[in-house]
């Protein structure tokens, strides 16, 4: 069988992770202790009915299929850029569906975010009024440390931080909306997303007093708890990341240069047909009409292909007759934004 591609765009999960070749030597990682994937529905909000529907109708195109072969072999991060409704978010939980990299870790990105935010989090307040007010053991000596009061117990790893752990295939992560962040954030990304590890100075200050230098940490999405050592987190397999873009926004050249770029472009005729009989069946011949209305309009304006979906959907299960059904569909496919579309077919 042909190593490429792994990733095929089949709605049938499958292991073809397996058959990825080793990285090149410059994208080689060798984090530990090395450990086992997570079970697919270990974190209940990633395994929600949307997203696992999204996952199972999401219809790839051949130009995506490539490219995120490309990124699995090249282990680069890919940037999915086009505009909104076009599945740039839906693609990760695709991937990671196909072949079997568990729970989606995924990173919401707003003005605010930081570097810091997707890495881990510390909750020092915690910490003070733990050791203020938890008891003692029995026959713990005076100046014993209270129980529950180390930093590790009051530490989680972010989406970023957990899809550095040293897994033994690699973890899917969605960075969503990264033109929303901070000018700073692409290029405090760079960094970690090229070396595959970071350091958590909280614990490197802890392991100096502790035996070996162990803790066990919280991983985002589940309550797990994972060895890190010395505060030290390096990779194994280097995760599947997704960064998603509405193209509001430019990205510094060094940046670009270590992803793979996507460009997702408004569906054709036949590619819509495909999406609505992936989510509602075979389209009669109303829905055609409503896909051939979208397509007509789309280069007008911004559309999203779920207002297609509800149009259609509306359009089967409501019992309205033709003219109260095109009133209708006028008013779920209003224009999101009004500059024209250069990506429309």
């Amino acid at each position: 069988m042909p190593l490429w591609p792994v990733y095929t765009g089949a709605p049938a999960p499958h292991d073809g992770i397996t058959r990825l070749p080793p990285p090149p030597p410059w994208r080689a990682f060798d984090g530990g202790p090395v450990l086992d994937p997570p079970d697919a529905d270990g974190d209940p909000a990633a395994a929600s009915p949307d997203r696992a529907h999204r996952a199972a109708t999401y219809q790839a195109t051949e130009d995506t299929v490539q490219l995120v072969n490309a990124a699995l072999y090249l282990r680069r991060p890919l940037l999915v850029t086009g505009p909104p409704g076009t599945g740039k978010s839906s693609l990760a939980y695709a991937v990671a569906r196909e072949l079997r990299l568990g729970p989606v870790l995924r990173w919401n990105i707003t003005s605010r975010s930081t570097l810091g935010d997707g890495l881990y989090t510390y909750d020092p307040l915690s910490r003070l009024y733990a050791a203020r007010h938890t008891p003692q053991p029995p026959g713990a000596a005076a100046d014993a440390p209270a129980a529950a009061t180390g930093v590790e117990d009051h530490l989680r790893l972010g989406p970023l931080g957990t899809a550095l752990l040293p897994y033994a295939r690699p973890r899917a992560l969605l960075i969503d909306e990264i033109d929303k962040s901070d000018l700073d954030l692409p290029n405090d990304l760079l960094h970690v997303l090229e070396e595959g590890q970071y350091e958590i100075p909280e614990l490197v200050r802890a392991s100096r007093d502790t035996p070996g230098g162990h803790a066990q940490v919280l991983v985002d999405g589940a309550d797990q708890r994972v060895p890190v050592e010395r505060g030290r987190v390096r990779c194994h397999a280097f995760p599947f990341v997704v960064l998603t873009s509405n193209g509001e926004r430019e990205f510094p050249p060094a940046f670009l240069r270590r992803c793979v770029s996507l460009r997702l472009r408004q569906p054709d005729d036949d590619h819509l047909a495909e999406i609505v009989r992936a989510h509602l069946g075979e389209p009669d011949g109303y829905a055609r009409q409503l896909i051939h209305r979208f397509l007509s309009r789309v280069g007008s304006g911004e559309l999203a292909t779920d207002q297609l979906l509800n149009a259609i959907y509306l359009a089967r299960s409501s019992g309205l007759g033709a003219d109260s059904l095109d009133e209708l569909a006028e008013r779920l496919m209003p224009y999101l934004g009004r500059s024209a579309q250069p990506d429309a077919f």
